[in-house]
């Protein structure tokens, strides 16, 4: 099983524990843990520059207060002037950056994208597909509620995701789900997230 073990992760994920409901509060805050733990660790990896990742939460928070997911790997490419031909490189480079920062490190997948969306799922825990959406990391699996997989080519939203997956699951069935997280390439984030999310 892989643990959510990024500092300030678990804090994060607890955040809003004692309701057993996932409101529209709840996921807004754990979207904003995770931009302000994505930029962290961009410029502690020296990723991106203080300055650049301020500017890019602020376009990232711009977007979402609109209500259209957006996240900071792709703010920050697009920033450094990433073009459309070159975007999926500087985003899995930054989702690379990110990956190392995590213990396990998540690996990337390349087949995610012709996985069957787990509609079953989505429907059982419509408030987490709503973060899901939020966070833009679909659950990529799910083998009734015993294994669970994510993924996102932000390996840190896919943390915090399976945070909030294992403690919601333990709560509604009194089992501890096997979470598997991964990264994913950026043609196949792009395409999940669309066909998951209607996006």
């Amino acid at each position: 099983m892989i643990e959510c073990t990024m500092h300030g992760v678990a804090a994060a994920s607890a955040a809003g524990a004692s309701s057993q409901a996932l409101s529209n509060t709840h996921i807004q805050q754990l979207v904003e843990a995770c931009i302000e733990q994505t930029g962290e660790a961009l410029i502690q990896t020296h990723a991106a520059s203080r300055a650049d990742v301020l500017h890019a939460m602020d376009t990232v928070r711009q977007a979402q207060a609109q209500g259209q997911p957006s996240d900071l790997l792709t703010a920050v490419a697009e920033l450094h002037g990433a073009g459309e031909d070159d975007l999926a490189i500087a985003v899995e480079a930054l989702g690379a950056r990110l990956a190392a920062t995590l213990h396990p490190s998540p690996q990337l997948i390349p087949f995610a994208g012709r996985l069957i969306a787990p509609t079953a799922f989505y429907e059982s825990f419509d408030r987490l597909h709503k973060l899901a959406r939020a966070l833009l990391t679909p659950v990529i699996f799910a083998e009734d509620t015993g294994s669970i997989g994510v993924a996102s080519a932000n390996p840190i939203a896919a943390t915090l995701l399976a945070g909030k997956i294992q403690d919601l699951v333990s709560r509604r069935f009194d089992i501890r789900p096997f979470l598997t997280i991964a990264r994913l390439d950026y043609p196949s984030w792009t395409l999940i997230t669309h066909k998951h999310f209607e996006l």
